[in-house]
This record gives C-alpha cells, structure tokens and sequence, in this order.
C-alpha cells in the first residue's frame, strides 16, 4: 500500500508546502475547487477522490500501520480514542496549572482592588469612611462613635453598624470630615528630627520635611526616636497603619547598629537568648556582624516597643551611638538620600494592604 510518510529506505519525507501540478510554478497552490464548481478532495496519488464509497457508507481512513479503522462504532457513535488503550477520552480532559496559595493570594488582591475602586455612591461603614478619611483607624472610630462625638446630618449616630454616603454632612467633634485619595510616603529620616506631627517644643519634625509633598494631612507610622535615621512610612490610611504597628502582624524591622564598644561573645548570647522588657521577652529574629568587628550589628527585630534597640543593648552594659533602620515592613531606602523623600508604588501598596511584606 502507499505509504504516505515514509521513503522507500524507511526515512520519513520532508512535507511539501505545495502540490503541483505537471508543469506548475515550484510554490503554486493548488486549485481547490474543480472547474464545475465543486471541493476539490485530493488522496495520495493526487487523483480526485469521493468521500464516500460506492455503496454510500463512509469511506474508511488508515492509521499509521496501514489498518483500515472505521471513522464510527456499530452503534452509530463517533469513534474516539486516547493515547494508551483505545479508551474513550473523558470530556474535559487536559492539565491545569493547580493554585499554589489555594486562592489565598487572589482573594487578597482582588479584597484590595475593591478597598482602591469601589463604588462612590454605595454606602459604607461610618467606621471604615473615618478610616478612609485619614480621621483613625477603623478601631478608633468605634470609639468615638460610642463617645457620640460622630455626627450624621446633624444628629448624632453611636451606632457601630451605621452607614453614610459620601453625600452625608459628617462632623467629628463638629468638623466636617471629607474622604482624601490614600497617600503613602517613604521617608529617610534624619538625625535630630522629632517623629510627631506638632512639637510644643518647636523642635524640627518629619512632616516638616514632607509638609509640600501632598495637601492631604499625613501621619507618621510608628516613631523613631530623634537621633534614630532610616525608613519612615507617612500616611493617611489609617487601617493600614494601625496593622503596620500592631503586635499580632509582627511587621519585621532591620536596623544597622553601632555600639560604643565590641560586643562580648557572652553578651551575645544573652541577646541571642532573649531580653525581658516590660515584662515582655525581646528575641530577635537575627544579629548579624555586617563588618569585620564586632561593633556594627545588624539587627532584624519585630517587637514595637519604644526605644527597643537601645535599650536592648544598655541592658548588657553598651550604649547605641549610631542606629539606623534599614528597613520595615519590606520597604527599604534604597535610592533615597537621608532627608528625602518619595511615593510609594503602586505594587508596593498593593503588597502592604495584602500583607505580604
């Protein structure tokens, strides 16, 4: 029989592009219709062939062994076959990519999208339209609302489940609140500048630095103290910052530390081990000599509490002369000088109300 794939040696044939015609140009397509008008089905030889056979049934096709196999089963049915047994095919069959985090991560993304595009006029919780406002956060807001101090057109609401319109006169302690756009500035903070927003003092302050960058009222996550530089967050998200400095999301923090002298084996271990403050034991999460002596650390550490690194090391008998913190909560100062500031991305909020930092 005509072997259609194979040469007379047993190699397989280089598929042609084209058939031709005797006589034809070398890349002619051939003709698809006959000259009455009809398809024009062609078999091997190149010779018109009708798709049935003479008696009307459907002209049978070959494998690739050259064994005729009838296009349907005795009972009328399409014939179908899989790669191994001649078995039936199940419908639906093929690989799909399986969800590695278990829509865990899509559920955020999409939870995050919404909080960024929702709706203006549906309306919300009083508590989360404060939070949206840059007021407080979400937690704080039940608060004032219980303290009546929340007002809606004019009459007070001290219901935690009420709603608002974006159209509704609300006053917190008779001051209209408006929604602001979410603004999110990292800062390099500089020595000698106070982390508050009003000093009594008249000190310099971080919102000095920052005071042109947005007419949005921005509040600093977290403190650092005076004389500590490095990563600060500003912000009016109020939800988010209170998830930022909240003990149960133990958002990590890497300082770089300089002590006044090189620090002991034998106090490391006892920092290593865990040192009680506030009746709270601080382990860090890891110290590291970055440098070829022993008094520049690098310290990753989660707890909030204040002045934590410098108190950690007087506690073992050093003092901090230089502490920087290189990084919170996944956000570091790369390309921004000490004084500086920028926007944050897009993508870098986005993974921050996720919590993937």
């Amino acid at each position: 029989m005509f072997d259609k794939f194979n040469n007379n040696d047993g190699e397989r044939k280089p598929r042609p592009r084209f058939r031709r015609e005797e006589g034809a140009p070398m890349h002619a397509p051939r003709p698809r219709f006959h000259r009455d008008g009809e398809s024009r089905p062609f078999n091997h030889d190149g010779e018109s062939r009708p798709h049935f056979s003479h008696d009307g049934e459907s002209r049978p096709h070959f494998s690739h062994d050259g064994e005729s196999r009838p296009r349907f089963r005795r009972d009328g049915e399409s014939r179908s076959f899989s790669h191994e047994g001649g078995e039936r095919r199940p419908q639906g069959f093929g690989f799909k990519k399986p969800n590695r985090n278990n829509g865990v991560y899509s559920n955020r993304k999409q939870q995050a999208y919404r909080e960024q595009h929702e709706d203006p006029t549906k309306p919300v919780r009083l508590n989360k339209y404060l939070a949206n406002a840059g007021i407080c956060s979400r937690r704080e807001a039940d608060d004032f609302i219980q303290a009546g101090v929340i007002t809606v057109n004019g009459v007070t609401v001290d219901s935690l489940g009420a709603k608002v319109l974006p159209t509704d006169d609300i006053r917190f302690h008779d001051q209209p609140v408006r929604r602001e756009r979410k603004v999110y500035i990292l800062l390099n903070k500089p020595k000698n500048t106070v982390t508050t927003t009003d000093d009594p003092q008249e000190r310099h302050t971080v919102i000095d630095i920052v005071r042109n960058a947005c007419p949005e009222r921005i509040y600093p996550v977290g403190r650092l103290d005076r004389n500590t530089t490095g990563v600060l967050l500003l912000t009016n998200d109020g939800d988010l910052a209170a998830k930022l400095t909240h003990p149960k999301y133990n958002k990590k923090k890497i300082y770089a530390v300089t002590l006044d002298h090189e620090l002991e084996e034998v106090d490391e271990a006892i920092i290593r081990a865990g040192v009680t403050l506030d009746d709270e034991r601080i382990i860090p999460d890891a110290l590291e000599f970055p440098k070829q002596d022993r008094k520049h650390i690098g310290l990753e550490i989660h707890s909030g509490q204040n002045r934590v690194v410098r108190r950690i090391f007087e506690k073992v008998g050093y003092k901090v002369v230089n502490l920087d913190r290189v990084s919170f909560a996944g956000l570091t100062k790369k390309n921004v000088g000490r004084g500086k500031w920028r926007f944050l991305t897009p993508k870098e909020v986005a993974f921050l109300q996720m919590g993937q930092f």
